[in-house]
């Protein structure tokens, strides 16, 4: 969510609507989080600037990096919410518009969308001086309101403001992040470098072999290439049964790079792509099946780190160059822009992100979530439904049995968060790492909270 320019206030009045809470984005962490509000007896307002739902998987949304091809890295059953079902008829690895078919079946079924303000966005969310609740200027198309609301849910993702790097030179072709890629027609033809070998650079640089005229992928340091499948199964449900049997890390490793060899078309190192300089389960996975298939028929070239843009063509760290005519900067997301809070209200001190307990809980406010800020290496969406349920449960218990909330609020002001989160994973030093989490303690952790604060939810049954 970008900063906006000083508008004009449509109503210089602050409309009061301290009986509810507002929830900034409509996405996969926006939709639960207002339907487990809702679900507790809590009213919503949802700003969307988009016309749809989907946030990130919306195709029409300004921030979107979804594109036609795209698909889930994570199967079905772990990447549903925990009380929607995916619907059988859809594939294991859902693909974009299976995905937006998914959340708007979730946020039509739950009630969630009629709550929904579309086309609109939040410009500044800040505390009222002397009191709990907050001031919240939204933009919709008639101009500019202030409104006061009882509490504030920040949902809007982090994989929203492209990290584009900084490379001396000119470049006399086209340029763009992966999050403006849209698919594959800009390739045609064209001699295309694609930089980064993360999951989405490796499906980018996969299509544009397909059509562009020559690949090459530029890779900084190597990584570990899962298949989407593995013995038959999706690769996730494998590595969650090994985790199931709570198996010692090392050991865990030392299966993982002998099944990796078995499931894989051959050493990586053959196909000119860098040794790994860290260990496994120590980076974010890369999950691709076919980057290897297409590196071995000479479909894609590996290329090292840029140095140099050279007008129509590209000097790399090895001292070679190459003619190009589009560079893909597949670089990944700044992982903490909040340009519509200040930093204050975040408990965010010294450190890269806010201190957070669980990434998720305000040690101190009890009226300021962040849901799905984190990063884990399976689906994201159960772990908001479970943020969402204790966030919703804990607002309830304030209301109706306080003794209750009390335990969790003691534990939510002295914050778990950052390393204390990894589960003994020594995870890679990088930006797109300070989210990252073990996320099968993670998991537990949540549902071990959601328990203990299990209520009736206002006219339905115990979940």
């Amino acid at each position: 969510m970008e900063t906006l320019l000083e508008p004009t206030v449509a109503n210089t009045a602050c409309e009061d609507r301290s009986d509810r809470y507002c929830v900034i984005g409509a996405g996969a962490a926006g939709l639960t989080a207002a339907k487990n509000l809702l679900e507790y007896g809590i009213a919503v307002d949802v700003i969307e600037r988009a016309s749809d739902v989907g946030g990130t998987w919306n195709p029409g949304c300004p921030t979107s990096a979804a594109y036609p091809s795209i698909h889930l890295i994570t199967s079905k059953p772990f990447i549903r919410y925990t009380d929607f079902p995916i619907p059988d008829d859809y594939p294991t690895y859902l693909g974009q518009r299976h995905i937006m078919s998914y959340l708007r079946s979730y946020a039509a079924h739950f009630g969630v969308r009629e709550h929904i303000e579309f086309d609109s966005s939040v410009e500044s969310a800040d505390r009222v001086d002397g009191g709990p609740d907050w001031i919240v200027r939204v933009r919709t198309a008639d101009g500019v309101s202030e409104r006061r609301y009882g509490g504030l849910v920040i949902a809007n993702g982090h994989n929203w403001s492209p990290r584009r790097p900084e490379i001396p030179g000119v470049f006399h072709g086209l340029t763009m992040h992966s999050a403006d890629y849209k698919g594959q027609d800009v390739l045609r033809g064209k001699r295309v470098l694609v930089v980064g070998a993360g999951t989405s650079g490796c499906d980018i640089a996969v299509e544009s072999s397909q059509s562009a005229a020559q690949t090459f992928l530029s890779v900084r340091r190597g990584n570990y290439i899962w298949p989407k499948y593995m013995f038959g199964i999706p690769t996730d449900a494998y590595y969650e049964l090994i985790l199931k049997f709570r198996m010692p890390r090392p050991l865990v490793r030392a299966m993982g790079k002998p099944l990796l060899r078995l499931n894989s078309p051959g050493n990586p190192l053959r196909f000119g792509l860098p040794r790994p300089e860290h260990k496994l389960l120590e980076e974010h996975f890369v999950m691709n099946s076919t980057l290897l298939y297409h590196l071995g028929h000479g479909e894609i070239g590996v290329k090292p780190d840029i140095v140099e843009l050279c007008g129509d063509r590209v000097r790399f760290a090895d001292g070679s160059t190459e003619q190009v005519d589009v560079i893909v900067y597949a670089t990944g997301y700044r992982q903490a822009e909040f340009p519509f809070i200040d930093r204050k209200h975040l408990n965010w001190s010294d450190g890269p992100i806010p201190e957070l307990h669980l990434h998720a809980f305000h040690p101190e406010y009890d009226n300021l979530f962040v849901i799905g800020y984190v990063q884990i290496s399976t689906g994201t969406w159960p772990i908001m439904d479970y943020q969402s349920q204790i966030m919703g449960r804990y607002l309830y218990l304030l209301k109706t049995d306080p003794r209750r909330a009390a335990r969790f609020r003691a534990a939510k002001a002295n914050p778990v968060h950052g390393p204390e989160l990894n589960g003994g994973i020594d995870f890679y030093r990088s930006e797109r790492h300070w989210l990252q989490v073990e996320h099968v303690s993670y998991r537990k952790r949540l549902r071990k909270l959601a328990k203990q604060l299990a209520v009736t939810p206002v006219g339905s049954t115990p979940r």
